[in-house]
């Protein structure tokens, strides 16, 4: 698995989730990315779960947030499976 590049704004998105923070579209932007869902599939190509998470904030706007986990067991399974089938990266 190759290795996020510190110089990039997907690093800066990384790292903000590594710290456990949520991403929004607001939060990208205030860090100087316009396109916060390129930055989230370049993070989960590299092997990453990133969870999408929708909510309404108090003024009544839908909100979508990113936050790193753990994969479930059946994202793991199915990755097992894929490798089995010689689909792999």
């Amino acid at each position: 698995m190759k290795l996020i590049n510190p110089e990039t704004k997907t690093f800066r998105v990384f790292s903000a989730l590594q710290k456990g923070e949520a991403v929004t579209a607001a939060k990208a932007k205030k860090m100087g990315i316009g396109n916060l869902n390129a930055e989230i599939s370049r993070i989960r190509s590299h092997g990453f779960a990133v969870y999408t998470n929708r909510r309404k904030a108090g003024n009544g706007v839908a909100v979508t947030e990113y936050v790193l986990g753990k994969p479930s067991r059946n994202m793991v399974a199915l990755a097992y499976k894929a490798q089995s089938l010689g689909i792999t990266v």
